[in-house]
């Protein structure tokens, strides 16, 4: 893993691509229990080499019911974005995550790594890769359907704040989501 990890690190493949250049950001031991699956770190991540290192981990952080010392803990969560690095921006937000990351380092990452139970599968990119033709029409009919993906997957929105707005509109998602969200990821930390 530490090798794989080295090269990742060294990895400049779409460096024409990307605004501020490359610098891949990924977390992952071979003990991860639980994998996170997420789109290309934030300007603030690129920044600090930190992943989730923003105001969407904070959020993410909450919907898990982990504190940083869990999350950052290789050993049990793997924090795996689609893009590795960040994509620079857009007009309305972050560009979509570089495609070379996933198919070049996902497989190699996730066959590294022995005893993981669960990966959590954040936002469209990182479902529409991994879940195919069982993805629903929209995001919103994909969360709705969790279940149908578990016990190996757990489809989550993004937890950016601009998602503040559906997460109103979807008032079932705080209800009925995060709470089999939580009871699963305390499940998987104590055994």
């Amino acid at each position: 893993m530490k090798e794989l990890l080295t090269s990742i690190s060294k990895c400049d493949i779409c460096k024409a691509k990307l605004e501020l250049g490359p610098r891949p950001i990924v977390s992952a031991d071979i003990n991860s229990k639980i994998v996170i699956i997420g789109q290309a770190p934030g300007s603030i991540v690129h920044k600090s080499g930190i992943p989730w290192d923003d105001k969407s981990g904070e959020n993410l952080r909450a919907w898990m019911g982990i504190d940083n010392d869990i999350f950052y803990n290789p050993e049990i969560i793997a924090l795996i974005p689609m893009g590795f690095c960040y994509p620079g921006r857009g007009k309305s937000g972050d560009l979509p995550p570089t495609k070379e990351c996933a198919p070049l380092w996902h497989h190699k990452l996730l066959d590294t790594m022995n005893n993981v139970e669960l990966i959590l599968l954040i936002g469209t990119y990182a479902q529409k890769y991994y879940l195919g033709d069982q993805l629903k029409r929209t995001l919103t009919d994909t969360v709705k359907h969790y279940k149908k993906y578990l016990p190996d997957h757990f489809v989550l929105p993004h937890p950016s704040p601009r998602n503040n707005i559906w997460q109103a509109k979807n008032a079932w998602f705080k209800k009925e989501v995060i709470p089999q969200l939580q009871d699963s990821v305390r499940s998987i930390i104590a055994s």
